[in-house]
């Protein structure tokens, strides 16, 4: 688990690197985000999505983006270091995580499954 959330934040530091709407001051702050990311979407970002459920059901699920992106920001708001410049870079750089942290995570998984065979 602890190496899942090194990769993340090694990740997340990719991201601020290559995408310009997104900043980070140092690999410290990338962990701290990457903590509160976690706890963000563990306890607030279900009941965000509970509220905006009538939104999603319009939207067939896009309005999704539009709360992991709020989640991303309002993240950055609470990290020092850790900086987004609006809600729209937030969505895309929350795409941009999102993507990345699944591959991540599906090619160790495929690893892991092989090993116990």
């Amino acid at each position: 688990m602890i190496l899942q959330w090194v990769i993340n934040a090694a990740v997340l530091f990719l991201i601020a690197y290559l995408y310009p709407g997104v900043a980070l001051t140092s690999y410290y702050s990338a962990l701290a985000t990457v903590l509160f990311l976690g706890l963000v979407n563990v306890f607030i970002r279900p009941v965000a999505l509970f509220f905006t459920l009538p939104l999603n059901v319009i939207t067939l699920g896009l309005f999704t983006f539009v709360v992991n992106g709020f989640m991303f920001w309002f993240v950055s708001s609470f990290v020092k270091g850790f900086e987004v410049h609006s809600l729209w870079t937030a969505i895309v750089g929350a795409l941009l995580y999102s993507v990345a942290t699944w591959l991540i995570s599906d090619l160790t998984q495929e690893k892991k499954i092989k090993k116990n065979k």
